[in-house]
C-alpha cells in the first residue's frame, strides 16, 4: 500500500493556514482514479510513473479521488475536482518543439544534466496522458467558517 502521508500533510497545512471560509485550490498532476474493481494501478502504469518520478525527483503520485478523501478527512467542504488535462495537453508538444530549436538546445545544454533529463522525459508525460494515466487536476474545497475542532489556529503575523 502506497503511503499518502506527504499529500495528507500538504492538504492539512493548506487547511491549517487558510482563514475560516477560505477557498483552497490545488492544481497538480495526478494519476487516474482507480476503477471500483482495482486495488492499484497496473504494473505498466506504475513503471511509467516511476520513470517520470525518477527524472523529475517527484514523490509518488496520487489520484484526484485521493485528494477528495484527504479533504473529507479534514472536514473541508464544497470539495470539487476537474480534469484540465485537455487544456494543458498542447503544452508538451510545444515544449518539445521549442527544445529542438538552436536556442532551445543551447539553453538546455547550459542549464545542466537535471534539466536535460527532465526534457528527455517529456515524451513519457505525453505517453501517460495519451493512455489516460496522467491527469492535470484541479481540486477545490473550502475551510469551514467555524474552526475545525482540535485544529490549532494559524499564527497571525505581528504588525508593529
Amino acid at each position: 500500500m502506497k503511503s499518502y502521508k506527504i499529500f495528507y500533510q500538504f492538504v492539512s497545512e493548506l487547511a491549517r493556514v487558510a482563514a475560516p471560509g477560505a477557498t483552497i485550490i490545488i492544481v497538480t498532476w495526478c494519476h487516474r482514479n482507480l476503477a471500483p474493481s482495482e486495488d492499484s494501478l497496473k504494473p505498466d502504469e506504475l513503471n511509467l510513473l516511476k520513470k517520470i518520478c525518477d527524472a523529475y525527483y517527484l514523490p509518488d503520485w496520487c489520484s484526484p479521488s485521493d485528494y477528495v478523501k484527504i479533504a473529507e478527512s479534514l472536514s473541508l467542504e464544497d470539495i470539487k475536482t476537474a480534469d484540465w488535462s485537455e487544456n494543458v495537453a498542447p503544452f508538451w508538444p510545444a515544449v518539445i518543439q521549442s527544445a529542438l530549436t538552436w536556442k532551445g538546445l543551447t539553453s538546455l545544454l547550459r542549464s545542466g544534466w537535471k534539466t536535460i533529463k527532465g526534457a528527455l522525459v517529456m515524451p513519457l508525460m505525453i505517453q501517460g496522458y495519451k493512455k489516460g494515466l496522467i491527469k492535470f487536476s484541479i481540486i477545490t474545497c473550502r475551510k469551514p467558517q467555524a474552526a475545525i475542532e482540535g485544529e490549532p489556529e494559524a499564527a497571525s503575523p505581528s504588525v508593529e
